[in-house]
């Protein structure tokens, strides 16, 4: 306690330079975990992955379509547990501003092999029952004041028309990081709606979701399901749940390393803004260090009061920024709810905060602990007065 309460008389003898140095750190920590929990949202589908699921879709393209009679074939190989399927639908609400990924989807065997997405038996039982129905995610019903009953049109993108459909449940995620943004409908009703206006766009489906015993096995199943399809018409692309999710990520990895580099970019500013502090601070005590020394005050004793002043200086800085990343990471995902809905701090993030403010800390006490060490006392004292 006693050491604690001399750091910060030390470290406080210049109040606006410490505090100004102080808040350099808050805002570089701040910006340093939004930065980091901005890529962890960019990877939040595919940390949010099972390994008990694969994603099979034609080998050309996702553009392009598979025939629903390969679902029958797909569940008779063996390994496979289930087998559902989904398309994009891609419809907005009102204007193109109230966009929300909206998938047509067979409920039953879907929601079996999504636990995460959970609903009560009742809303489940309506959703299956109601042609028209469809489910949505909590975040998704929040964010529009949706709730059970309502009628939504939807203008549809791929689907040309206004599609309308009836909230029968609000799902809510089983995990921080499950998607609560989603728009789920049955896809009888897109198929039956494109019978009758486009005819050869029926009986079609945008990706197979394969739920698999062993996902120790996915490579096999994976070419076994492609293998029954080689040759076909619509051969067939099977990979694992997570690879299917980095595939569109790494069309955007570019500006997620930019990201990156930026964050440790602003550590690296703000330890030189640290270093240059501290450098003053021994500066100015070169005469008290010497003096130490005339006491009888060894090396280690010298060091220790500019490391911890470093160290201290770092450490307050470093828990008022990350204090701060929790409202401010709040509020950023308030506004930005529509590009990432799933924008949570991670506890890697905070590992990462704490680690960097004591690699501040010690470096910018590098230099001006070797100074004051290295300093004769009669060259301190010299300087004295």
């Amino acid at each position: 306690m006693f050491i604690l309460k001399l750091l910060s008389r030390n470290a406080f003898r210049h109040p606006l330079r410490t505090l100004l140095t102080i808040f350099g750190i808050t805002v570089a920590i701040l910006a340093f975990g939004l930065l980091q929990t901005v890529v962890s949202a960019w990877y939040a589908g595919v940390n949010a992955s099972s390994s008990a699921r694969l994603v099979s879709r034609n080998s050309i393209s996702l553009v392009f379509t598979l025939p629903i009679a390969y679902q029958e074939r797909i569940r008779r190989i063996e390994g496979v547990t289930a087998v559902s399927y989904a398309n994009w639908f891609g419809g907005v609400y009102i204007t193109e501003k109230n966009f929300f990924p909206s998938f047509a989807i067979e409920p039953k065997s879907y929601l079996e092999l999504y636990p995460e997405f959970v609903l009560t038996s009742e809303e489940k039982r309506a959703f299956f029952l109601d042609r028209k129905g469809c489910v949505i995610g909590k975040k998704l019903a929040d964010r529009f004041g949706w709730k059970i009953g309502d009628t939504i049109p939807l203008k549809g993108t791929i689907f040309p028309g206004t599609w309308e459909f009836v909230v029968r449940g609000i799902y809510n995620g089983a995990e921080l990081s499950t998607d609560e943004s989603q728009f789920f409908f049955q896809w009888q009703y897109l198929n039956e709606s494109l019978k009758k206006t486009v005819p050869r766009r029926a009986d079609q489906i945008g990706v197979y979701i394969v739920g698999i015993k062993n996902p120790q096995a996915t490579a096999e199943v994976s070419t076994a399901v492609d293998s029954t399809f080689k040759n076909s018409l619509a051969e067939t692309l099977t990979e694992t749940e997570k690879a299917f999710q980095l595939s569109f990520v790494s069309m955007t990895e570019a500006i997620v390393v930019a990201i990156r580099v930026v964050s440790f970019v602003v550590i690296v500013i703000i330890m030189v803004v640290v270093a240059n502090t501290m450098a003053m601070t021994a500066r100015e005590r070169i005469g008290e260090y010497a003096i130490f020394k005339a006491m009888g005050f060894q090396a280690h004793h010298i060091a220790g009061m500019v490391f911890g002043e470093s160290l201290f200086i770092s450490a307050v800085g470093g828990v008022l920024g990350i204090l701060l990343t929790f409202p401010v990471a709040h509020k950023f995902s308030q506004i930005m709810g529509n590009f990432f809905p799933v924008f949570q701090v991670e506890q890697s993030t905070l590992f990462m905060d704490i680690f960097f403010c004591m690699i501040v800390g010690i470096v910018a006490g590098v230099f001006p602990t070797w100074r004051a060490v290295r300093i004769k006392i009669a060259d301190g004292l010299r300087r004295v007065g």
